[in-house]
């Protein structure tokens, strides 16, 4: 590992360091518990879709209801009744924290459903710390990595609830430090079993951990060459090809071991391994048909009938919207230049190779396959697990600038130090504001309508117990008001009419921020549609009773 590491860092003594590191740890823990606890205090909702869906598939799990759910956030798993399965498009792994919470406690709260999450969060600094540290073997240094964790800007509100960030640092993290053993000593072939399993708990929180398979098993070939490379002249001729097939096999098994039930549940429900939402994903000509109803429109015929002029221009939109995700939310701003040193300094270092071809195959997998999803957020969700590692190399690259003014006769020790606190003085400050920005600024969670209020006026007039509402956010609904929601189908009244029919559902609220253009007139000029009885406005949104019969 030595001769991969920048050469010229100073690396004070590591019996010293190595002994300071347990207090340090905790100290990291203890902050990376206490920063998602206060800010959690401003957040009494999930806030968005993404979390409310898998804190309500939590409540599922609890309350004994499996991986079913009485409503649907879109139709591309071809449901047609409700109650459906569960996670047919998002996977299943923070829904399943969120009931270990829930679980724990015995109550079905948002604060409930929160408590691993937190956890999982205040481990995410020491963690980075620790890979740090196997970095420079710099106490100094790797406690700037566990801050920057710690005030991790975009991340910062989003770490402790119910949604995948925390989850996946947390596993990118302990892969890194895992596949870093491997490269210290390829004989802990153990470790390759702990990649799969990691491997694995991507693959559960989020369908594109399924790459960290592929590049556990490049990892594993590129982990040979580096073996024979090492390997006396003598022994040159044994076969260590051989290490190669159980290192594989090793990983797969750790892979099998958490992905083989859900797998087993796919074949029961779907017949197939994979749930059919995720693939027809694929074939769509903007984000809004994500919500298409029949999903069986969505087909490769329909994509090439797009033209490839309107295809490329997607792509180069989602190139564009990517790049600026990689700059603030993967880089952090102003750790952004300092990554990108780092990343040229240990440009050698296996680890660092891993991480930059599992960088750009989610940059091409979210502008050319998914470039809708990709620039709407998955791009921003699957960029989490290399976070651990950019916070390693953005001191080290800060490091790397400072040495070489230092060799010029520019600066001295206490002026690295001025520097690298100022790093993480700004880092501070640009968590604080994307949390006042976010929370304060532009609401948590109030781009959704008052729905307790719509559900009144439906109680008042004459909704029954039983019947379903077309709502914008219908894992939202369901969570504040307990009645079974469906999402507003991308299409036109008709469509929306379609959908009523083969739901059984009678009641359409339409929220201005969240009309299609299709729907527009419906909105401005609720009275005189057929089949679309205007009831009233609750907080701005529209209230329709529908006649599909």
């Amino acid at each position: 590992m030595g001769d991969q590491s920048a050469p010229h860092l100073d690396r004070p003594h590591a019996p010293y360091l190595i002994l300071m590191n347990f207090r340090t740890y905790l100290i990291l823990f203890l902050f990376g518990l206490a920063v998602p606890v206060f800010i959690a205090q401003f957040q009494p909702t999930p806030g968005y879709l993404d979390s409310d869906y898998y804190f309500a598939g939590g409540i599922q799990l609890a309350t004994g209801q499996g991986f079913t759910e009485p409503y649907l956030w879109n139709y591309l798993d071809g449901t047609t009744s409700l109650p459906h399965p569960s996670h047919s498009y998002w996977m299943p792994l923070a829904s399943i924290v969120a009931a270990l919470g829930m679980w724990l406690t015995g109550q079905t709260t948002f604060a409930s459903a929160r408590l691993f999450f937190f956890l999982v969060a205040a481990l995410v600094p020491p963690i980075t710390a620790h890979l740090a540290f196997t970095f420079s073997k710099r106490r100094d240094l790797a406690i700037t990595s566990g801050i920057l964790a710690i005030f991790s800007v975009y991340s910062t509100p989003f770490v402790g609830v119910t949604d995948n960030f925390a989850l996946f640092m947390l596993f990118g993290g302990l892969y890194f430090i895992f596949a870093t053993q491997l490269i210290e000593d390829s004989t802990r072939t153990r470790n390759w079993f702990f990649l799969g399993l990691l491997s694995g708990l991507m693959t559960l929180a989020r369908s594109d951990g399924l790459l960290w398979l592929g590049l556990t098993f490049v990892f594993a070939v590129r982990n040979l060459k580096l073996f024979t490379v090492n390997r006396p002249p003598s022994t040159v001729n044994s076969p260590s090809a051989s290490r190669l097939l159980p290192s594989m096999l090793l990983a797969f098994l750790g892979f099998l071991i958490i992905m083989s039930p859900w797998y087993v549940r796919n074949l029961n429900v779907y017949g197939s391994l994979m749930a059919p939402g995720g693939s027809r994903a694929l074939w769509l000509a903007n984000y809004d048909q994500t919500f298409i109803y029949p999903p069986t429109v969505l087909t490769k015929e329909s994509f090439l009938a797009l033209g490839w002029d309107k295809i490329f221009a997607d792509r180069v939109w989602a190139l564009n919207m990517n790049l600026q995700s990689g700059f603030a939310a993967h880089g952090g701003i102003i750790l952004f230049p300092f990554i990108l040193i780092g990343i040229f300094y240990y440009r050698k270092d296996e680890r660092v190779k891993l991480a930059g071809l599992a960088w750009l195959i989610l940059f091409f997998v979210m502008r050319f396959l998914f470039p809708f999803a990709g620039a709407r957020g998955a791009f921003f969700h699957a960029g989490a697990a290399l976070q651990p590692i950019w916070w390693t190399l953005a001191p080290l690259g800060l490091e790397e600038i400072l040495l070489s003014l230092r060799k010029r006769g520019i600066g001295n020790d206490q002026n690295r130090v001025i520097f690298r606190s100022a790093l993480v003085m700004v880092a501070m400050i640009l968590t604080f504001y994307v949390v006042y920005l976010r929370i304060f600024s532009l609401g948590w969670g109030e781009t959704d309508a008052d729905y307790p209020a719509v559900e009144q006026f439906l109680i008042d007039n004459g909704i029954n117990k039983n019947d379903i509402v077309i709502v914008r956010n219908a894992p939202g609904y369901y969570l504040q008001t307990g009645r079974s929601a469906i999402s507003i189908p991308y299409g036109t009244e008709k469509t929306i009419l379609e959908v009523a029919d083969q739901f059984d559902a009678d009641y359409l609220i339409l929220e201005p921020e969240a009309a299609l253009k299709s729907l527009k007139d419906l909105l401005d000029t609720p009275d005189g549609h057929n089949k679309f009885i205007y009831m009233g406005e609750i907080d701005g949104s529209r209230i329709f009773k529908l006649e599909t019969q």
